[in-house]
């Protein structure tokens, strides 16, 4: 062979060589990237090319998809979209997924590893492939009380089971339909536009329940309360505390006053009944900053990764000096709280001190129905004694039975239930409408406990004067309690 035609056949190699470098280089160094990047629609085509798999309640699907002209080949529906799009999220051809849809799915798109042999059998054979299926641990009627007790107001309520941690319901409101949105048209670009929050302050893509963090208002006391008995600040729930009021402030000027109550040296359960700000203000000033850091993380505070698996915010109690310290104790310092948090706060009471860790997937199924995974229960940490427990079962259970106690309106006929309120105060020099709160837990006679219950309400409608958690919360979070009671029936 003569040196030109060398030289071009060596030329041609490192041509090939380079080729085969590059394309192994896609295939097993860059295939996961480009598989993820969002500009590249081959992959939305694909992952659109066959129905998604559904995301079930009760053993139905809230989930479905329907044939579409164009690229895409099927777009994803919603029953109910609005009601659950805090808990699914919603899959978009043009916008992409969040929450379930986007964390579960390789198995509702079908694409997971664990599907690889079923899929190469499909492909042989010739049939469709299938997604498989989310199986929620939502309770539907308990979703719906929720979702229709909040109806045109601004909040957001979070139920768990306490024994497993469960997640029954979770809502936020304003909602949106993701269905409305779920394709790639013009019409779905608009309806997208609509619900972003630069086109509408209400922010309804905000997932309330749990993006969001408010100030837990008088909710708090209850782990005052705890700390103060774990602690041996007072050595129980009937003995008097002598507090003063009003109570000056630890190294303040200020003087901390009551809405109601005769609440000088009161008893914590009284004071947790009337909610007397000066009996918890100087309990959290007595058990110091740095032990009211340690019960309220033992609850669930200051844990920046805790995944649903939808990823909660943290909701932090902070290192504060003494004045801000005691307002802390009673939900109106820097500390500020989720829903989701919240009703961990009574699940952990009402399951005898013991704290599970919130979650809504059950389990992830094959097309075939077949299980590929369950969530089992994980307790997160034992957040009080038993018998801090059950005393404050006690204390909650008064806020609710007795006439004088602010949760009235959160009773149950044959039922026992433990509650407190929060009205919590916010914007500068607290002149916006307060939040109203609710926190609570269902008994059963068999000394059960099948749901503990938070609710936030922003009410922008109501007279300030009106605003109360037990007026505006505790209804909800009574009905939320019925229907899951209802549905054990």
């Amino acid at each position: 062979m003569n040196k030109p035609l060398r030289r071009i056949a060596l030329f041609c190699g490192l041509l090939v060589l380079t080729l085969l470098l590059r394309d192994n280089y896609l295939q097993y160094v860059k295939a996961d990237s480009l598989a993820s990047d969002t500009k590249n629609r081959r992959v939305n085509i694909t992952r659109y090319a066959t129905p998604r798999g559904d995301i079930i309640v009760d053993g139905k699907a809230i989930t479905g998809s329907v044939e579409t002209t164009g690229d895409y080949k099927y777009k994803r529906t919603w029953s109910n979209g609005a009601m659950w799009a805090p808990v699914t999220g919603y899959s978009s051809q043009a916008f992409g997924a969040t929450q379930l849809e986007r964390l579960e799915d390789g198995i509702l798109s079908g694409n997971d590893d664990r599907f690889f042999f079923r899929n190469t059998l499909d492909m042989i054979t010739g049939k469709e492939k299938k997604g498989g299926s989310v199986v929620t641990t939502l309770n539907a009627a308990a979703q719906k009380a929720a979702y229709q007790g909040l109806g045109s107001k601004k909040g957001a309520v979070a139920a768990i089971e306490p024994s497993t941690g469960k997640i029954l319901a979770l809502v936020s409101t304003p909602s949106y339909d993701p269905s409305k949105f779920a394709g790639s048209s013009n019409a779905d670009a608009e309806a997208w536009g609509k619900v972003q929050k630069k086109n509408d302050p209400d922010d309804p893509m905000l997932n309330r329940a749990l993006r969001e963090t408010y100030p837990p208002g008088s909710t708090f006391k209850v782990v005052t309360a705890a700390a103060a008995l774990e602690n041996g600040e007072v050595p129980g729930v009937d003995t008097k505390t002598d507090t003063p009021d009003p109570f000056p402030l630890p190294l303040s000027t200020s003087k901390l006053t009551n809405e109601h109550g005769a609440c000088e040296n009161a008893t914590l359960r009284y004071a947790l009944m009337v909610s007397c700000n000066t009996v918890f203000a100087k309990m959290a000033d007595n058990v110091g900053n740095a032990k009211m850091i340690q019960q309220a993380k033992k609850f669930g505070f200051n844990e920046a990764k805790l995944d649903t698996p939808v990823r909660a915010a943290e909701s932090v109690f902070p290192e504060d000096n003494r004045p801000q310290n005691s307002l802390d104790g009673i939900g109106q310092g820097s500390n500020r709280a989720t829903p989701l948090q919240m009703a961990m706060v009574a699940s952990a009471v009402a399951n005898d001190g013991k704290l599970m860790k919130p979650y809504m997937v059950d389990q992830l199924k094959a097309p075939n129905l077949d299980t590929l995974e369950t969530t089992q229960p994980q307790q997160l940490s034992q957040a009080v004694s038993s018998k801090t427990a059950q005393a404050l079962q006690e204390m909650m259970e008064t806020v609710v039975n007795d006439d004088q106690g602010t949760g009235g309106k959160a009773r149950i006929d044959g039922v026992k239930v433990g509650g407190k309120t929060g009205t919590a105060q916010h914007g500068l020099n607290n002149k916006e409408k307060p939040y109203a709160w609710f926190i609570s837990y269902a008994k059963l006679s068999d000394g059960s406990a099948p749901v503990a219950v938070a609710v936030v309400v922003e009410d922008g409608a109501a007279d300030r004067g009106d605003i109360t958690g037990g007026g505006l919360a505790g209804p909800i979070a009574r009905d939320v309690m019925k229907a899951v009671i209802g549905s054990k029936k």
